[in-house]
């Protein structure tokens, strides 16, 4: 069958380096770190006591109060990074086929801060059992597709992926295969995570992955460094709208990229730590670029998963001069990690966006905070340390994985008429 074109023509960013999609690109290029001590609550007993948490953020900014009171961060983020992206498309919801319009949605937890606080008030009560009448609407992952889908009544294929760290990456494949199949037109996708809780930084306290750096947070998050001891938690949501290319061509929508293709694969080896030999990272690439039938000498730009772990980083380089071979030495190869920290379920959508305005842009983005150079990575390889490249990116290859073995990669291109 013939399988129909994907295009990007809207995207939304709440982030920790900018709230709009042009502040986070701006902050981006230029390398701006957004780590900084947590505010969310009192973390001076805590191993990590800093995070990339959105600055200046006040919900009532942007969704009415009585509203935003029945969701949770994680739902709240993704309803306010859709609105810029749907305002960003043109789209016209009196126009549209509505049953043809879909979300997919991805989130690595979803409601943490709401399920943490209401066991902890039953846990500090009497024993009577006080819930909110919200608690289990405002926890579970799917309902910020749910929200979504109401708001804009989209009655096309509605859920949520959960891949941890892939999820966002995830539901944009999940979107981009039910497009091109011809089962919908439009999609509303990417990822949102509110994990900057007690809980949150606790237990990823507990399994060693954050960086304990509190004296220089800013620097923390240091991918590929000889030195980097960890990831940075970081917040927010990457929102994209998808929509099948003649669609978009005949009400006369701005196109940023042509998504092409994605892979997705399992480790099947470990539930946190990678395969050392980058098996199942290596074998998506391959995937996804088989799926876009391209060849490795036609991506210029790859966005790495590259968290500022010690295992992570070393495997995906490995990965990438499995795939790529010589052609790895013309790549630049970058971790916007470096910046955003990491955004868990919202990692892939947010870095989705930076691969696509790379793509339109022609720039590549800094892996910031390099100082010292890591013995076991190729020092041939351009790894963007910390300053922007310009050069012409034809197309770019996004990586995300998730604890328990979950590997997503989606390639993003320039749209060809």
């Amino acid at each position: 069958m013939n399988l129909r074109r994907v295009v990007v023509t809207g995207i939304g960013a709440l982030t920790p380096i900018g709230k709009t999609v042009p502040e986070f690109w701006d902050n981006l290029v230029n390398g701006v770190s957004g780590a900084g001590p947590i505010t969310r609550f009192d973390a001076s007993l805590f191993k990590t006591q800093f995070a990339c948490e959105i600055k200046d953020f006040n919900v009532e900014d942007y969704l009415d109060r009585k509203e935003a009171r029945k969701m949770d961060p994680f739902t709240q983020y993704a309803m306010i990074a859709v609105d810029e992206a749907m305002k960003d498309s043109g789209l016209n919801l009196e126009t549209i086929n509505l049953h043809r319009a879909g979300v997919i949605w991805g989130s690595g937890i979803g409601g943490l801060k709401t399920f943490q606080d209401e066991v902890v008030d039953f846990a500090n009560g009497d024993g009577t059992p006080r819930f909110n009448p919200f608690f289990i609407p405002k926890m579970i992952a799917d309902i910020s597709a749910g929200f979504l889908s109401i708001k804009y009544g989209f009655k096309g294929p509605n859920f949520v992926t959960v891949s941890a760290c892939a999820s966002g990456t995830n539901a944009l494949i999940d979107s981009f295969n039910y497009i091109r199949l011809g089962k919908a037109d439009i999609f509303i996708s990417g990822g949102s995570e509110a994990a900057v809780t007690e809980a949150g930084i606790g237990g990823f306290n507990a399994m060693k992955a954050l960086s304990q750096r509190n004296d220089d947070p800013q620097s923390a998050s240091r991918p590929f460094d000889k030195d980097r001891d960890g990831f940075v938690l970081g917040e927010g949501a990457g929102a994209i709208i998808l929509e099948e290319y003649e669609h978009a061509k005949a009400r006369g929508a701005k196109i940023y990229a042509e998504l092409v293709g994605g892979g997705m694969t399992a480790d099947a080896y470990h539930i946190t730590a990678p395969h050392p030999d980058g098996e199942g990272a290596a074998n998506v690439m391959k995937f996804a670029l088989e799926d876009a039938d391209l060849s490795p000498e036609s991506i210029d730009y790859v966005n790495v998963h590259g968290t500022s772990t010690p295992l992570g980083d070393v495997s995906e380089v490995k990965a990438i001069q499995k795939v790529f071979g010589e052609h790895a030495y013309k790549l630049n190869i970058s971790s916007t990690k470096s910046m955003t920290g990491h955004l868990l379920g919202a990692a892939g959508a947010i870095e989705a966006i930076a691969s696509i305005l790379s793509v339109k842009n022609n720039i590549v983005p800094p892996t910031i905070n390099h100082f010292t150079d890591d013995e076991n990575l190729d020092s041939k390889l351009n790894l963007t340390f910390n300053k922007a490249q310009k050069r012409e990116v034809r197309a770019a290859l996004s990586n995300t994985f998730g604890f328990g073995g979950h590997n997503c990669s989606i390639i993003f291109k320039k749209i060809e008429e």
